[in-house]
């Protein structure tokens, strides 16, 4: 029989000290921020990196084998989600946390002091791939150990609060990402930039990464998780995950899509597009990405604020439909006005709306799996779904424009993705509903 959705942890007491958990959140956030600069900083980057290290007949094939890299690090998120997810459950968060970061600093140094293609050959690219699939790996843990560690040290009534924070970092990231490539690319020649500018950006994330590990190494495990220590971790987490949550699992899979679709199209993807479909220059349509970080960034906070007051799905619901209902309108405006002023409006709309459809899903999500088992399952649906909808969707909608020749094709993705989220967020709900937990 299935498990339920909030299962009395066998032999554990509820942990009803009062807690001031502010010192661990801005320590497991900072980390947080690191590992997804490491990840955002590629795809910045990627038509640089398709000239350097994938060149081809044309610059179409040569940006597609360049995207479809920063889409093969996502296969290996999975895997990441089950090894580092498992262990985040066995040994705990902080030892997963630790090891994520370590494994994501291996990653960018191998990208950073890369060779060209024009110096090695074919081993080039290859290391790329090895990099990007470490990266890969690394972020695959990354999501359900800091969010399991934000939500297990928060007070049970502000959990949408601290667990959204999983996202304002990631606004962060973004910040600090798009900043240096904008400051990069206005102060280089292209030249400059294709020779060694490039590699500067990688390199700030491989020297600020120590002070991440070493801000993790001196954070506390959380109590939920030492009160199961004290008792005895699940052995096989990964295992009860697959037979007593299959099905909240893969609902949890579908409620992810629509936000993570949206999120890579119009934030990731943004900077490449307005560069290539818009010949909007690339300090601009970096600052445009800046501008969608910074959004993300104060208002995750809110709308995780708002889970908490009005109820997970109630929010998450409303957004995703308006997620569906404004994508095409905002491609619209951007090729009928493709301008940098369009371009910063339509993208703080963006980091808006990313806000308020992945703030509230970090908390739904560790609501569904108990803790036992909460690392793996939150590593689990999150990759999945970032992996099949999010990680493939700039080589899916670079295809689909060069496929139908429409600019407004990245809309039709992000309004089908939305839909299958619609449906597992009234499904789940119905069955949290059943069981009383909402």
């Amino acid at each position: 029989m299935a498990a339920p959705l909030h299962p009395a942890e066998s032999g554990v007491k509820p942990v009803l000290v009062k807690r001031n958990p502010w010192k661990e959140i801005c320590a497991a956030s900072i980390g947080n921020a690191l590992e997804f600069y490491d990840l955002l900083i590629y795809g910045y980057f990627a038509i640089v990196i398709a000239k350097l290290f994938f060149p081809a007949a044309d610059e179409t094939t040569s940006l597609l084998l360049s995207v479809g890299t920063f889409g093969i690090s996502f296969i290996m998120r999975p895997l990441g989600a089950i090894i580092l997810g498992s262990y985040a459950d066995r040994a705990g968060r902080k030892a997963s946390l630790t090891l994520s970061i370590m494994i994501m600093m291996v990653g960018t140094a191998m990208i950073a002091f890369a060779p060209t293609y024009s110096q090695i050959g074919i081993a080039s690219p290859l290391l790329i791939i090895v990099a990007r699939m470490l990266q890969g790996f690394s972020t695959g843990g990354e999501f359900g150990a800091a969010t399991a560690f934000m939500v297990e040290h928060a007070d049970a009534k502000r959990r949408g609060f601290f667990a959204s924070w999983q996202l304002s970092t990631q606004g962060l990231a973004t910040v600090l990402a798009a900043g240096i490539s904008a400051l990069l690319s206005y102060t280089l020649t292209d030249m400059q930039m294709e020779s060694w500018g490039w590699r500067v950006a990688f390199c700030f994330g491989l020297l600020v990464g120590p002070v991440g590990l070493y801000i993790r190494s001196q954070i506390d495990e959380t109590p939920e998780f030492k009160k199961i220590l004290a008792v005895q971790p699940e052995k096989s987490p990964l295992r009860e995950v697959l037979v007593h949550d299959r099905l909240n699992l893969v609902l949890a899979i579908g409620v992810v899509a629509g936000a993570t679709a949206f999120n890579y199209v119009h934030k990731l993807y943004m900077p490449t597009y307005a560069l290539k479909q818009l010949h909007i220059p690339a300090t601009s349509s970096f600052l445009s990405a800046m501008v969608t970080g910074l959004v993300l960034m104060i208002t995750a906070p809110i709308f995780g604020t708002l889970s908490d007051r009005y109820g997970r799905f109630r929010v998450l619901s409303v957004a995703l439909l308006l997620v569906g209902l404004t994508s095409y309108p905002l491609f619209l405006a951007l090729t009928q006005w493709p301008t940098v002023g369009t371009l910063l409006m339509v993208q703080a709309l963006v980091g808006l709306l990313i806000a308020a459809s992945l703030g509230p899903i970090p908390a739904m999500l560790s609501d569904i799996f108990p803790t036992r088992t909460r690392g793996t399952g939150l590593a689990l649906s999150y990759n999945f779904s970032v992996t099949l909808f999010g990680g493939f969707a700039p080589l899916i909608v670079t295809w689909m424009i060069a496929s139908t020749g429409s600019k407004l094709a990245p809309s039709f993705y992000v309004m089908g993705t939305a839909l299958i989220s619609i449906a597992a967020v009234w499904f789940l709900g119905r069955r949290m509903a059943r069981r009383g937990s909402i």
